[in-house]
């Protein structure tokens, strides 16, 4: 029994000392609350340890660790309502979006928090333990980084007085490069954390690298493509193009490459940098459209009534409310054909719909036909006339 006890105290005291010796090692204000335990009647079974770790820090840092798991929504909510508490007296709506980018960051970086005090009150925050809570705070603070410019993208996007559809993605695109960008540069900061030679690691990577330039070189293209279409502004969704030999509505226009639905109702897909080194016919971005035709009249129309059907028509043109009366339009006898007396019409209508327009159309030809009736004359058709001079005469046999 007096063995038993012996040892009792022998573990007590070394457990006692080990806490005593690393008293700097955990925040002030709780090791010696933990300290008292040791003293008092559960003195024994406060410092039992497993692991090397005494019973009373063990539940320490377990409870302290809860707190901050528990509570971090509660901290963040304070500190989220004093930033937008200040944000408020600023006029604009940046600071707003990288408050509200922070949240899940500072959440995260209260469990960090509460991660380090439960490896001090354990006593195991050796160098291993170290780096792996300054790799948590170089994560945290990335992320924040990256969760800002995430939040930004709208405003990017906002900004960018372009085709929509186009511009969408193009913000997008910058995002993502520079989220790229933070990202590798936490990466390299992180591996110099664990003592990696970062620029060893690139130059070995340089082979690849080239290989990789090599095979991406056609995305690259359809890149720039992209970058091109969006500074000129060519087309945009919805619009009707001819680009080469290929005509239709556009259906999309992406990062890579343009969907065109032709009036076949089949789909093409153009690759951005044929597009963009391909002269492009925009119908859609004319305003209006052109009206150009001949009517031939039969060759029995004498002069005065060539000269009335083209001051009528020209008339009825001048009048026409679908025709744009600030656009060139011209009514010409100009040529005698084959087969018929011919009129030149050139006008253009003030829209460029192509249902609109075949209405105008219709309506135009229907009032010239109305013209050339009201002055006595006809349509000619290509035909040919015989003459005879002379009709041989019947033979008696």
């Amino acid at each position: 029994m007096a063995a038993d006890t012996q040892l009792i105290d022998q573990n007590m005291t070394a457990n006692t000392h080990l806490i005593n010796s690393l008293d700097m090692d955990v925040p002030g204000a709780i090791q010696p609350f933990l300290n008292s335990l040791y003293s008092g009647d559960f003195g024994e079974f406060w410092a039992l340890s497993f692991w090397g770790i005494p019973m009373a820090n063990f539940f320490a840092a377990l409870l302290v660790f809860g707190f901050f798991l528990l509570l971090r929504k509660f901290f963040t909510r304070i500190i989220i309502s004093f930033l937008t508490f200040l944000a408020k007296k600023s006029d604009t709506s940046v600071d707003d979006k990288i408050i509200d980018a922070l949240k899940e960051p500072i959440r995260f970086a209260f469990i960090v928090v509460g991660i380090h005090l439960f490896f001090l009150l354990i006593f195991k925050e050796n160098d291993f333990i170290k780096l792996i809570l300054e790799s948590l705070i170089i994560i945290t603070l990335f992320w924040a980084l990256i969760s800002i410019v995430e939040s930004l993208k709208g405003i990017l996007y906002q900004y960018s007085n372009v085709n929509d559809h186009l511009s969408k993605e193009m913000s997008a695109f910058i995002v993502r490069i520079i989220k790229v960008t933070i990202f590798a540069i936490g990466l390299s900061t992180l591996l110099y954390t664990w003592g990696i030679n970062v620029t060893a690691l690139i130059a070995s990577l340089g082979l690849g690298g080239l290989a990789f330039a090599l095979a991406a070189k056609d995305a690259a293209s359809n890149l720039f493509g992209s970058i091109a279409l969006l500074m000129d502004k060519s087309i945009k969704v919805g619009e009707w193009v001819k680009i080469g030999s290929v005509e239709g509505v556009v259906e999309d226009v992406g990062m890579r490459t343009t969907k065109i639905r032709s009036f076949q109702k089949s789909l093409i897909t153009v690759p951005n940098q044929v597009v963009a080194n391909s002269p492009i016919e925009n119908f859609s971005r004319r305003g209006i459209r052109r009206i150009k035709m001949r009517i031939g009249l039969t060759y029995d129309t004498n002069s005065q009534q060539i000269e009335n059907i083209t001051q009528d028509i020209r008339g009825m043109l001048k009048a026409h409310p679908g025709i744009s009366q600030k656009d060139t339009t011209l009514v010409n006898f100009d040529s005698f054909g084959d087969s018929a007396l011919s009129i030149f019409i050139y006008t253009f209508t003030h829209t460029s719909v192509w249902a609109r327009y075949l209405e105008i159309l219709e309506d135009i030809n229907i009032k010239i036909m109305h013209i050339v009736e009201k002055n006595g004359s006809s349509f000619a058709f290509p035909s040919q006339s015989i003459y005879v001079e002379t009709v041989p005469e019947k033979s008696d046999s």
